[in-house]
């Protein structure tokens, strides 16, 4: 597996064009949301939007631009699920969610220092994600999966409280996005 493979299920789970009153994302397509594709030099109509360019999007905005080919050089199980969260809520929340589930794993840092939740992915993450396998093995992908997935599953009910609308996708949220299996 590779990020084409990556992008090609989200682009398959996402569907085609969009636009649900509740969805405050709007007009979407592939889901590349209006904002986004206006925010990246695409100004055609949203039904339109060429499947070339979404999956530049997504290799530049989810995939590059927040480092997680660094991630896959140690684990391509959790720069997976990095890429699928961000796709859905953005990178500074993927990545918040990885440096929260290794601070929670690293033993009140008998394994290794903690880090700053600066949602960035930088030399200390990567260290910590390093430790934490050198430490764990493959095995602890497991794990760290788990907790990265008991976040993003809180946020999205937290989604839904706050905001009623969102129950409107929550289940679906839940069903594609949370042990989807895109990970393997």
């Amino acid at each position: 597996m590779d990020v084409q493979d990556l992008i090609d299920e989200v682009i398959a789970r996402e569907g085609g064009y969009s636009d649900h009153p509740a969805d405050r994302g709007g007009a979407t397509n592939m889901g590349i949301t209006q904002a986004v594709a206006r925010d990246n030099g695409y100004f055609g109509a949203m039904q339109a939007l060429p499947r070339a360019t979404a999956e530049a999007l997504y290799r530049r905005l989810y995939w590059e631009e927040p480092g997680y080919a660094f991630v896959a050089e140690l684990s391509w199980p959790v720069a997976a699920e990095l890429f699928d969260a961000a796709v859905n809520m953005g990178p500074p929340t993927a990545t918040g969610f990885l440096q929260r589930a290794l601070n929670a794993l690293n033993r009140n840092q008998k394994d290794y220092p903690d880090i700053k939740v600066d949602r960035l992915l930088g030399g200390r993450t990567l260290a910590a994600l390093r430790a934490f396998r050198a430490l764990r093995g493959p095995s602890g992908d497991i794990v760290l999966l788990k907790a990265m997935e008991a976040l993003q599953g809180e946020r999205y009910i937290t989604l839904a409280e706050s905001r009623p609308a969102n129950e409107a996708f929550l289940y679906g949220w839940l069903a594609n996005r949370i042990g989807s299996g895109a990970r393997s």
